[in-house]
């Protein structure tokens, strides 16, 4: 069974850059949907982005399109989400999951899921 793990969350100002990685281990990772979820205080969980299982397709939601971006290296076992543009609306925890069934891409179902990393936006 594969399990994830996010890092590199922290502290930044607005307009500033974070990335952040997932990192996969404990079974085969390559041909997973790979999919990114945040979550503020009090709101509910945000669908950010995903990846498919060669990396050659994403897509985005509408509150992160043009300003974050997801890559893979499946040789790493490693996802990244970089964060450019960043907005005090953006603090949440961000999560990684993953999924071996293609409908993740429409759905949004996942299966696996990380522990989190705290991102904190400041004004």
């Amino acid at each position: 069974q594969v399990l994830l793990a996010e890092s590199g969350g922290g502290l930044v100002q607005a307009g500033g850059s974070l990335r952040l990685s997932c990192a996969a281990s404990g079974g085969p990772f390559s041909r997973y949907i790979v999919g990114w979820f945040r979550q503020a205080p009090g709101k509910e969980r945000e669908f950010v982005g995903a990846i498919n299982w060669y990396g050659g397709n994403t897509n985005y939601g509408d509150s992160v399109n043009g300003r974050f971006s997801i890559s893979r290296d499946n040789a790493k076992n490693m996802v990244y989400l970089q964060m450019n543009s960043l907005k005090p609306e953006d603090t949440a925890v961000y999560y990684c999951a993953a999924e071996q069934s293609a409908r993740a891409w429409v759905t949004n179902e996942y299966s696996i899921w990380g522990q989190g990393t705290q991102v904190s936006v400041s004004s």
